[in-house]
């Protein structure tokens, strides 16, 4: 039997468009709500005893219908994954009073790099995971040592590389490849996991993925995280790397949920800054005993050191460049400074909370395999609808088999339009 691709695509949007207006309206019916009643599991439900939230951002090529031309262009780096250090152009947060942050423009969030805002077709598309996680609550740390992973000098910079391309240190004793994708490492499922005491499992994972704003994905994230009964968990977490946008929505719509700093994030700013103006043998002593604090929930000792080390090195100017190691200083005292408050990785381990995005990122490594490419265009219709379908194939719960159930319910029996055929 042959078939049309062009027929394959029709169809695709139009269940896409489909599921996007149930997905619509369980958003409408949420913000309908009172504000009292928002946070209350619908009738049957039953809550979990943790609920996790965690947060990222992919891109994919978007083409306005009149734009004809197709040069491919280079392939952008994922949001949270940025070149060079991570640098950064975002303002520090209300509130941040640092008297050592740099008077410069600060870095206190992952930001995508300059260029990527400038390109003509790349766009970003945000995704989110809603956990049902179990795990033990412990008076005791569960881990109190940190996983050789992350102070393994190989394995390290890799993981700094992968996720903020940091220069690699003079001196090092060993050749690094280039990580094999554009993806970030996921350490937590690829050496630390099942090793490390504590870890929470997953029961139950329900993805969402938009080309919305945050004024948009953030009631998206909320209505879906309500109908999963995720608000009236026991123990509640959200986690997510330094992007302020991740962190606008949960101050809208998660601000009594426990806030978790992916580790992993912290850990390139950490590694860049102790490698910064060393050779890596003066610097590894430095990023060990810095990232063993980090783990043991001490980032204000780190914070201190970075703060008398912005002192020896002065404070970045505009002459400046990105990697330079004032600028470098200033961008991890400016991020540690600024998120220090979800770096609490002690207390998240005895309450049985993830410390890593780990979860989101492999699925939007996954959403990625489908819609990104230097030669893949997507409309903005077109891309929301394959997002909807692909965050449901996605789902542990299978959404699309309901939603097959309810449109052959709603069958009509009558065609909603007739192939065309030939004479």
């Amino acid at each position: 039997m042959s078939v049309d691709p062009k027929r394959v695509e029709r169809l695709t949007e139009q269940i896409g468009q489909e599921r996007l207006a149930e997905r619509d309206a369980l958003v409408a019916a949420y913000l309908e709500r009172p504000l009292a009643q928002r946070e209350d599991p619908p009738a049957g439900v039953t809550a979990p005893q943790l609920a996790v939230v965690e947060m990222d951002g992919g891109r994919l090529q978007i083409r306005k219908p009149d734009e004809q031309s197709r040069e491919p262009e280079p392939v952008a780096p994922e949001v949270g994954n940025p070149s060079v250090q991570e640098p950064l152009k975002p303002t520090t947060p209300p509130g941040t009073d640092e008297a050592s942050v740099a008077t410069a423009t600060p870095s206190g969030s992952d930001e995508a790099p300059e260029h990527v805002a400038k390109s003509k077709h790349w766009r970003e598309d945000k995704v989110g995971c809603l956990l049902v996680m179990k795990s033990e609550v412990r008076d005791v740390d569960p881990c109190p040592e940190i996983p050789a992973v992350f102070v393994d000098p190989l394995q390290s910079l890799k993981l700094a590389q992968q996720i903020g391309q940091c220069a690699v240190p003079q001196g090092t004793p060993f050749r690094v490849a280039q990580p094999e994708d554009d993806e970030a490492t996921d350490a937590e499922e690829r050496d630390e996991p099942s090793k490390r005491p504590g870890r929470p499992e997953v029961e139950k994972k329900r993805v969402v993925a938009s080309r919305k704003d945050v004024h948009h994905f953030g009631p998206l994230l909320a209505a879906t995280a309500c109908a999963m009964g995720l608000y009236a968990a026991a123990r509640r977490a959200f986690v997510a790397d330094g992007l302020s946008e991740n962190w606008s929505i949960y101050k809208r719509y998660f601000a009594r949920w426990t806030a978790v700093l992916d580790f992993v994030h912290a850990l390139t700013y950490v590694y860049a800054a102790a490698m910064a103006g060393r050779i890596f043998a003066e610097g590894w002593p430095v990023y060990e005993r810095w990232i063993r604090w980090v783990w043991a929930g001490l980032a204000n000792h780190v914070i201190e050191e970075l703060r008398a080390r912005q002192q020896e090195v002065g404070r970045a100017t505009k002459e400046d460049k990105e990697g330079s190691p004032r600028r470098v200083v200033q961008d991890a005292l400016t991020y540690l400074s600024n998120h220090k408050d979800k770096m609490r990785y002690d207390e998240y381990r005895k309450a049985g909370l993830p410390l890593m995005s780990s979860h989101v990122e492999s699925t939007v490594k996954q959403i990625n395999y489908r819609v990104k490419g230097t030669e893949k265009f997507w409309t903005e219709e077109g891309a929301e609808a394959i997002l909807q379908l692909r965050a449901d194939y996605l789902s542990d719960d299978e959404p699309m088999e309901d939603f097959w159930q309810r449109r052959q319910d709603a069958a009509t029996g009558q065609r909603r339009y007739r192939s065309r055929c030939s004479a």
